[in-house]
Formats: structure tokens, C-alpha cells, sequence
């Protein structure tokens, strides 16, 4: 079982942001697989990831300008498909600005989540921590978080005060 930041700071009585730096300090951070879309028959090549802490880290940066897209998350079947396309549009803008699209969502089920979308997908929970790991893991510029509705207004807080850029980018960054 996995504790994460969030409970740990709860238990000890810091902050999020202390035990993030403290856990980062050792060297315990996720690494990232693919995810096997092909089960096995031939090589996958989607850039689709999901985090573990064991094994190998399967993700290889490239060295490119970078802006995180955060989903939806979980919605239910009739509501929400207006987040899925916003986020849609927003990883097609920021390719179209020259921009790398890095999304983030952990419901695999949206049009957000098709490997023509984006130029690399995380399905991971849209909890601080784990935005994040990823953003930190890939050197986004930014984040763009009012694309993803409630669930990514949510994080846009916590993500400026850990020194995430939320926003408009130009392609100086």
C-alpha cells in the first residue's frame, strides 16, 4: 500500500511540501512505465505511462518545451463530456503552439486519452502529488488546468504555490 504526502504530512504534523522535499531528498520518486497495449504480441509504441516504485523507468524525457494538460478525471456517463473535449483542445493548441502535450488523467475512458491527442498520457490520480511527479518528471513550462473542469480547478492552488507556472505560455518558455 501506497501512503502518500498528503497522509504522511497528516500523520507527522508538517506540511504537504515537507515531506514531498524530504521523500525527493532520498531519492524515492516514481518512475513510470508504458502501458502494454499490444499484451505482448508485438512491441508497444502508444505513449501511454502510469507511475510505480519498483522497476525500471520506461519514460524518456525528451529535451522539448512542455505544457502539462490536466483532465477531467472521473465523470459520469452523460455529464462531463464538455471538460473531455475542452482538454481535447487544449493539448491540440498547445501542440499547434509548439509545445509538447503532456496530459493527465486517470479516466481512460475520454477522447482526452486517444494516443493521436497527446504526445505522451499519464493515467495517474489527479491528486497534487501525483501532478506533480509528472510535471516535475517531464519539465513542463506550465499547466494548464482550466480545461479539466472542477477536479482540475481544484489543483490550481496547490500547483502555484509548489512553483508551477498555470496559465498562458508563448513559445519563449
Amino acid at each position: 500500500m501506497n501512503i502518500g504526502d498528503r497522509r504522511l504530512s497528516e500523520l507527522f504534523g508538517v506540511d504537504e511540501q515537507t515531506v514531498r522535499e524530504k521523500r525527493k531528498g532520498i531519492g524515492l520518486v516514481p518512475g513510470y512505465k508504458l502501458v502494454d497495449t499490444c499484451s505482448g504480441e508485438f512491441e508497444a509504441r502508444t505513449p501511454y505511462y502510469y507511475s510505480t516504485w519498483l522497476g525500471e523507468d520506461e519514460a524518456k524525457v525528451e529535451d522539448k518545451p512542455k505544457i502539462l494538460v490536466i483532465g477531467s478525471g472521473p465523470i459520469r456517463i452523460g455529464q462531463g463530456i464538455e471538460f473531455d473535449y475542452c482538454s481535447v483542445q487544449a493539448a491540440l493548441a498547445v501542440k499547434k503552439k509548439g509545445f509538447q502535450a503532456i496530459v493527465i488523467n486517470n479516466n481512460p475512458e475520454t477522447v482526452s486519452t486517444d494516443f493521436s491527442i497527446a504526445d505522451r498520457l499519464y493515467f495517474e490520480p489527479l491528486a497534487l502529488e501525483d501532478i506533480l511527479n509528472v510535471a516535475e518528471k517531464e519539465k513542463v513550462a506550465g499547466a494548464l488546468v482550466q480545461f479539466g473542469g472542477q477536479t482540475a480547478v481544484n489543483v490550481a492552488a496547490a500547483l502555484e504555490k509548489a512553483d508551477q507556472n498555470i496559465g498562458y505560455f508563448n513559445r519563449r518558455h
